[in-house]
């Protein structure tokens, strides 16, 4: 059963409830997330780096940011979000590596390929992370435990013998996740009526995906200091510690009735860029300006979308930041639009000042379908010339034919993983 997303859609009847008791169905959601995935996989690579603290980060300078520690590394204090100069002063010995994000695609698909053969309701959540509903499926049959054991060993066999993964059953997907949190690394555990109660009185509030610091601070205002407080609260208190929707959502969701499962639509592709150096003015700009637009418009016909929309964000080296959006008069798809509009956006903007990041997006997205003729342009043609380009690149490796223009930011923009567009990894 789902609960109802929306307050405004419960029946009489569960308006009339003095209260909702947690949810008595079994736990058939299923949560399986990589642990330390990016420092795992490399190390899966390169057995030479299994045993030992390593971090994979955005940049291997002192200040770049760690994406990802090993347990080992982990185990010293290492984190994620720390400055690689941080971690080293933690242990000077420290592995630093840089992402390699075909690598950790390759992972993704092969689990994503094997979860498949258990249900047909595989959702990424992100590059380390599936939700899989096994509702109706024989393979639930067998037992969480020993579906959650045979998994763990395909993936060893199938995909690597260094990949570990925390997999979690619960009766929606907040408490799977939650499960899979509770004994990692390696973990397999269950969170259902038999034992919510014992599971929230082990957690402190800031070990609840979704609750930070801030949200902490409101739940204490309200006399709720603890997960298990949390959990018994009335709807009531919750509505006022939170004062949103935001309320009724977790009183749902911390008895077991599923509030989540909506997938969100796709409603922006973009990407940004942090400068090494600073450069000032168009010209500077623009190569670095036209790979943030090409690789953008690659992932947007990637997924099926047009755009009616551009914006462009700016932050400068003194912690200013400009930014502006436009809708545009046609659906955009191709690199050199998306260039004649997000380049105008450059012009207009008033300052010339010394560039931290570059940041560019397209949104109001449109499925791919037929497209409007415009009366002094050939969009057929462009069409096909676009496919064409896409296919060469995708065979022979990105910008293998890209515009001339941005040939000296060939090193500038390198390949990320984009967390939120792994549903559309095939």
């Amino acid at each position: 059963m789902v609960y109802p997303t929306d307050p405004s859609t419960a029946t009489p009847r569960q308006k009339r409830m003095p209260g909702l008791t947690f949810n008595p169905q079994e736990a058939t959601v299923m949560h399986l997330d990589i642990n330390s995935c990016f420092a795992t996989i490399e190390q899966q690579a390169n057995p030479l780096l299994r045993g030992k603290p390593l971090v994979v980060a955005a940049y291997a300078s002192p200040s770049g940011c760690i994406l990802a520690a090993s347990i080992e590394a982990k185990q010293l204090g290492i984190k994620t979000g720390m400055r690689v100069k941080d971690g080293r002063a933690l242990y000077p010995g420290l592995i630093v590596l840089d992402s390699d994000p075909q690598k950790y695609r390759a992972i993704h698909l092969s689990l994503r390929r094997l979860l498949a053969d258990y249900s047909d309701r595989v959702i990424p959540q992100s590059i380390d992370e599936f939700v899989v509903n096994m509702v109706g499926y024989p393979a639930y049959k067998k037992g969480w435990t020993k579906l959650g054991g045979e998994i763990k060993q395909r993936i060893k066999t199938e995909v690597g013998d260094w990949i570990r993964v925390s997999i979690g059953f619960g009766p929606n997907q907040f408490l799977a996740k939650t499960a899979s949190n509770f004994r990692k690394p390696d973990g397999l555990f269950k969170i259902d009526q038999s034992n919510y109660q014992q599971v929230y009185r082990q957690l402190n509030l800031v070990d609840l995906h979704g609750i930070n610091k801030r949200n902490a601070l409101r739940l204490n205002s309200v006399g709720i200091f603890k997960v298990a407080e949390f959990g018994q609260a009335e709807l009531t208190m919750l509505k006022a510690a939170f004062q949103s929707v935001g309320g009724y959502y977790w009183y749902v969701r911390l008895r077991g009735w599923e509030i989540d499962s909506a997938p969100l639509e796709r409603r922006s592709f973009g990407n940004s860029y942090s400068l090494p150096k600073p450069l000032v003015g168009e010209t500077e700009l623009a190569p670095i300006l036209l790979k943030l637009i090409e690789k953008m418009s690659a992932r947007l016909r990637r997924a099926g979308f047009r755009a009616r929309g551009v914006h462009l964000g700016i932050e400068y080296r003194d912690g200013s930041f400009w930014h502006q959006g436009r809708l545009t008069p046609a659906e955009l798809f191709a690199p050199r639009d998306f260039y004649r509009y997000i380049g105008r956006l450059l012009g207009d903007c008033p300052y010339h000042k010394p560039v931290r990041n570059l940041a560019v997006s397209c949104f109001e997205l449109i499925k791919a379908g037929p497209t409007q003729l415009l009366l002094f342009e050939n969009l057929s043609k462009t069409k096909r010339l676009v496919k064409a380009l896409d296919r060469i690149n995708n065979i022979w490796g990105e910008y293998t034919l890209a515009p001339a223009r941005m040939s000296w930011a060939k090193k500038a923009v390198p390949d990320r993983i984009s967390f939120g567009g792994v549903r559309e990894l095939i």
